[in-house]
């Protein structure tokens, strides 16, 4: 089992390392991560300027863009062949909702499933990061339940474990994504050199989070695991919409 890690909080991250320990004992582990932090990087491609792809002392390698850049490149460019398998995490903080339209690890995980390989995001829902080996242990359970019975179609899962000791996950469930109110507005500042900058707001409160959303089972201290898919057409729109060129 030659299994790919990635994510989008840079080579250098603990839930990376907790991540690579965790999944070392069932299959070969390769890292290809961002050299620097590229989370909200969703996910774009670096068009304009050549990668480089360099080797850490801790045996990770890194490339100098994004989460994507990093599992296109291994996957079609680096490796000898194919992971079985791509792992993307364990990212810092929830990518629940809306979150996974930008997030990078979420993104890493896409590219991935695109390039036709089972790829999982994992996140830890707090920004504490008290129990990155929580997430390596459900990581480590999803891995070992695929080896045993892999999933027949492309999957690509998006994962949530509560930031709380692994003895106290009351369980897993399979949810759909919730949604989150709009962001706070930008924060308007001044630079010591007198310009006018804005800081990004951060992310709305969650606004549907009911049963069956992955905000509902991590607030119940349950592990959210979401089969997210790419085809972003509104099918249900379609006759509306050639009703209304016509």
């Amino acid at each position: 089992m030659r299994i790919l890690l990635s994510n989008d909080d840079g080579y250098f991250a603990p839930g990376l390392a907790a991540l690579a320990e965790a999944l070392s004992a069932i299959g070969e582990i390769v890292v290809v991560a961002p050299e620097q932090n590229r989370s909200g990087a969703s996910n774009s491609l670096t068009l304009d300027r050549p990668l480089l792809l360099k080797k850490a002392a801790s045996g990770f390698h890194f490339v100098n863009g994004t989460p994507t850049d990093c599992v296109h490149l291994a996957v079609t460019g680096m490796l000898d062949r194919l992971p079985d398998i791509i792992v993307s995490g364990i990212n810092h903080g929830a990518n629940m909702g809306d979150d996974t339209i930008y997030s990078g690890t979420v993104a890493a995980a896409t590219e991935g499933f695109l390039l036709g390989i089972p790829s999982i995001a994992i996140s830890l829902t707090s920004f504490e990061g008290n129990n990155f080996e929580t997430a390596g242990q459900v990581a480590r359970e999803l891995v070992e339940r695929f080896i045993r019975d892999p999933i027949k179609e492309p999957v690509l899962l998006n994962v949530n474990v509560p930031d709380i000791p692994y003895a106290d996950i009351k369980g897993m469930e399979v949810t759909r994504l919730g949604r989150r109110h709009k962001a706070e507005p930008v924060v308007k500042m001044t630079s010591p050199r007198k310009e006018t900058v804005y800081w990004v707001g951060a992310a709305g409160a969650a606004a549907d989070a009911g049963p069956g959303t992955d905000f509902n089972a991590v607030e119940r201290g349950c592990v959210s695991i979401t089969p997210l898919q790419i085809d972003l057409t509104h099918t249900a729109q379609l006759p509306a919409i050639r009703r209304w060129v016509q």
